[in-house]
């Protein structure tokens, strides 16, 4: 008689990965995507946590699946739609690589574009204004 296993454990045995979790995961692995320049906040209470390795992320699990938005601040100049997919890709194989949860769902909003200025080189010469 075989028991049925649910995220590895036996039947009678549980586990609960908690949202902020799964949000943590969520963001760090959108942060590893080329082009996105950070993560934003998504409500006040974000803000002022403590722990904000989750910022930037809301998710919402359930015993087997998790569904996961994205709030994403993205580099200027970058391909808006294949950097999102790229970061829809990256999060779906983090959550269900470390946790077993099948994400559902991966929506990114794409909240702002930065535009980093860069300083013209001047070689040892003084700039005129």
């Amino acid at each position: 008689m075989e028991k049925e296993i649910s995220h590895g454990l036996a039947e009678a045995d549980t586990l609960h990965i908690e949202p902020d979790v799964v949000a943590t995961i969520a963001a760090l692995a959108a942060s590893e995507v080329p082009g996105v320049a950070g993560m934003s906040d998504v409500s006040l209470v974000g803000m002022l946590r403590k722990n904000n390795l989750a910022k930037g992320v809301k998710a919402t699990v359930g015993e087997r699946e998790a569904a996961i938005d994205v709030y994403v601040i993205l580099d200027y100049g970058v391909k808006i739609p294949e950097v999102a997919l790229r970061v829809q890709e990256n999060v779906r194989t983090a959550i269900e690589t470390m946790t077993s949860l099948v994400a559902v769902e991966v929506n990114v909003h794409v909240q702002s574009v930065a535009y980093h200025e860069t300083k013209p080189e001047t070689k040892g010469e003084p700039l005129v204004y």
